[in-house]
């Protein structure tokens, strides 16, 4: 295979909804870049994208799959991504690591929720953007009413460059407007026949043309001046306008096929390979520190790892992309972020499961190698001298969530090692394992991913799971000013046990000014500050510990062992034995004994005293609360609406957003549980989420005394 140079490479991510026809589309790309012989079938369970055999069990994509072809002395690297918003992650690692992203429209249903999703990920990235109209021949397939869609979305930007004679059953012709030809293709479709545009079609072509001419003008001041003077561009020049306006996002342009048939596959080929940018023309990116990194091949070599696969027979299939220098099969490379030593051993152009030998790959190409030591996905290695480090993939927050367990306590450790595995080939995978909650907990982006997850770990790795919905971390706290005391005396021959604590507890809040008064029954006690502590909590919050202790009642030494024991307390809330916050503590009395007093003595003082002094406080429960935003078609915003006020949700906005209504509310974590299954049924799979943490607030009376009481009943039965 011919070594190619950084400016003759370029690199593009197939994304769209599911079942908008990638992995057909891909299959056909391969078929006619002659890097297959025979185009394989999704229903077949032989293409090149989906080969593992989770993904041929349930026909979705799971994983992003990497292949390249080779078309007119370039090379063209593709990443073809999973539909599934369940699998983001692949979506967002490829629109990372590429640099022009083929958008893939269902024909029948035009732009969805899932065209929407990549499409903000492509305006977050700032990448250039191709719209294909697939599925053509579908009897339900409206182009017309498909483009003014889009138009209405995205913009007088979108602009054509072919439309379909007609659609449905005798899809076979497609007027391009760029190069000003009729293509048509035979029932087998492959190289399309061209033709000169029919007088009927004339009209609508030659508009399309002048609109095309236009946009491409606007990018380039010469060929705007060229423009006003001629009214028309050469086809060269038109080329040249459009790459412009596709690294800028000025120019959407779109293109229609039938992958399925395979026709307009190769005119889009053509496409790819001479208009769209090179990994050179494409804005630099930048290192940890913040510095722009030139995809050069005579500079520092630097490989980033964007992906694991874990294959059988093989193992760790390590996926980089050269962001400086080249990289050679021998090399001896450094890993930034782990500091151990790597030596590259064969490196490969990727094809799917086939994988290609190559001599070197050059900045800004992709390849992939396997057998490495310690590279994690997410890692740089550099060649010596050389101290580049990067960390530009940003995955988004999990919004589905569930306990995991293996059946059989004795695959508990087996399991975990397969999650960790795992979680290298989709990072979007978060495993927990949860102190607090005493659960392991599998964070991830729907039902139906971590259904995946499951099915994996049941068929590949041969451990049998089961789920359960996790515990909610609920937090306690206190609403009013106590005070108890607390003797703990024990003899029981020798030396005894004896400590006897005096302590209020009351609510903290940023700002409180130290106690110098407390009034309890008439009584007042007067604080004289010995001694204070603040304590920012691991789970949030704050504990303010005061010794207001006089007249060497308690000895100071002592002080340590009263805030174990209310440390001890504020780890397992007398509610629910859920962390508890924000609370102030003054222990402000006390007695020791000189011989028997110690510290487990204080520390046990302590626990009883908070504890009491906690339970009249006017204790309450706290819950998760998270913002929430809903892109939903408006035809089903009632229904959305209803369902959220059922879960205890606040609105707290409604906005339009790309064609789709926006919905911003605060709900409870609890009620997020199953949301992601619930939303998808309400919505036929056409509304989208994202979930954030926003506070902690106070749980309805009615619902407090049901945990309660769902503790007491499990303490119990502990017991």
């Amino acid at each position: 295979m011919k070594v190619y140079q950084t400016n003759e490479i370029k690199n593009i991510a197939l994304v769209g909804s599911a079942g908008s026809g990638k992995t057909t589309l891909a299959e056909s790309m391969l078929f006619e870049a002659g890097v297959i012989k025979r185009r394989g079938s999704v229903e077949a369970k032989n293409t090149v994208s989906d080969y593992f055999p989770v993904e041929q069990e349930y026909g979705y994509s799971v994983f992003p799959t990497v292949f390249h072809a080779e078309w007119n002395n370039k090379k063209l690297n593709v990443i073809d991504c999973p539909g599934s918003d369940d699998f983001v992650g692949g979506t967002i690692t490829a629109l990372n690591v590429t640099d022009t992203a083929v958008v893939v429209i269902n024909g029948q249903y035009g732009p969805e929720v899932g065209t929407q999703n990549a499409f903000r990920y492509t305006e977050k990235l700032g990448k250039p953007v191709i719209f294909l109209v697939n599925q053509l021949d579908s009897d339900k397939c409206d182009f017309d009413n498909i483009i003014n869609s889009m138009k209405e979305i995205y913009g007088p930007k979108c602009v054509q460059i072919q439309y379909p004679v007609t659609t449905g059953p005798d899809f076979h012709e497609i007027i391009d407007v760029l190069i000003m030809k009729k293509l048509s293709w035979s029932s087998e479709g492959g190289a399309p026949k061209r033709e000169e545009i029919p007088a009927e079609e004339m009209d609508k072509a030659m508009e399309l043309h002048a609109a095309l001419v236009e946009a491409a003008a606007e990018n380039d001041e010469g060929l705007m001046e060229k423009f006003f003077e001629e009214e028309t561009l050469t086809e060269d020049e038109l080329r040249q306008g459009i790459r412009q306006g596709l690294v800028t996002r000025s120019i959407l342009p779109v293109f229609c096929v039938d992958a399925l048939k395979d026709m307009g596959v190769q005119r889009l080929m053509e496409f790819l390979g001479n208009v769209v940018p090179f990994v050179s023309d494409m804005p630099k990116v930048h290192n940890t520190r913040g510095e722009e990194v030139e995809p050069d091949s005579n500079g520092p070599e630097s490989l980033y790892f964007f992906k694991t696969g874990m294959e059988p027979h093989i193992g760790e299939v390590s996926y980089f992309k050269v962001m400086s220098g080249t990289v050679k099969s021998g090399d001896d490379l450094t890993n930034a972020d782990r500091g151990s030593k790597e030596r590259i051993g064969q490196i490969y152009a990727c094809a799917g499961a086939s994988r290609i030998p190559v001599d070197q790959l050059n900045a800004g190409d992709i390849g992939c190698t396997v057998k490495l030591k310690d590279v994690k996905t997410g890692n740089t290695l550099n060649g010596k001298g050389t101290d580049q480090r990067f960390d530009f993939i940003k995955y988004p927050n999990s919004k589905y969530s569930r306990a995991i367990k293996a059946k059989n306590s004795a695959d508990t450790e087996k399991l975990m090692a397969a999650l960790l595995k795992m979680r290298q080939e989709d990072p979007t995978w978060v495993v927990e394992q949860s102190k607090e909650l005493k659960q392991t907990i599998v964070h991830g982006q729907g039902e139906f991913h971590l259904r995946t997850l499951k099915w994996r770990l049941e068929n590949n790795e041969k451990i049998a799971v089961e789920f359960e919905e996790p515990k909610i971390p609920y937090r306690e706290t206190i609403t009013k000013q106590s005070r108890a005391t607390y003797r703990h005396k024990k003899q029981s021959g020798g030396a005894g046990q004896f400590g006897e604590v005096a302590l209020i507890v009351e609510p903290y809040a940023e700002g409180m000014p130290d106690p110098t008064v407390y009034k309890f029954g008439g009584q007042e006690f007067k604080m004289n500050i010995k001694g204070k502590e603040e304590r920012d909590l691991p789970w949030g919050g704050k504990l303010v510990f005061i010794n207001s202790v006089v007249g060497g009642a308690i000895d100071l030494r002592f002080m340590p062992a009263i805030l174990k024991g209310v440390m001890d307390c504020m780890e397992s809330g007398p509610l629910t034995g859920s962390y508890a916050r924000d609370v102030r503590v003054v222990v402000y009395d006390g007695k020791m004994h000189p011989v028997d007093s110690n510290e487990l003595s204080f520390t046990l003082a302590a626990r009883h005293a908070f504890s009491e002094a906690f339970k009249n406080a006017g204790p309450k429960i706290l819950e998760p609360i998270y913002d929430l935003e809903v892109f939903v078609p408006a035809d089903f915003m009632g229904d959305v609406m209803s369902d959220l006020q059922s879960r205890r949700a606040m609105i707290m906005g409604m906005d339009t957003e790309a064609g789709y209504q926006k919905l911003q509310a605060k709900i409870p974590l609890k009620e997020l549980s199953n949301y992601s299954v619930a939303l998808s049924s309400l919505t036929g799979g056409r509304a989208s989420f994202t979930a954030k943490f926003a506070s902690y607030e106070l749980v309805p009376n009615d619902l407090q005394q049901k945990l309660i009481a769902e503790h007491e009943k499990e303490t119990a039965e502990d017991e």
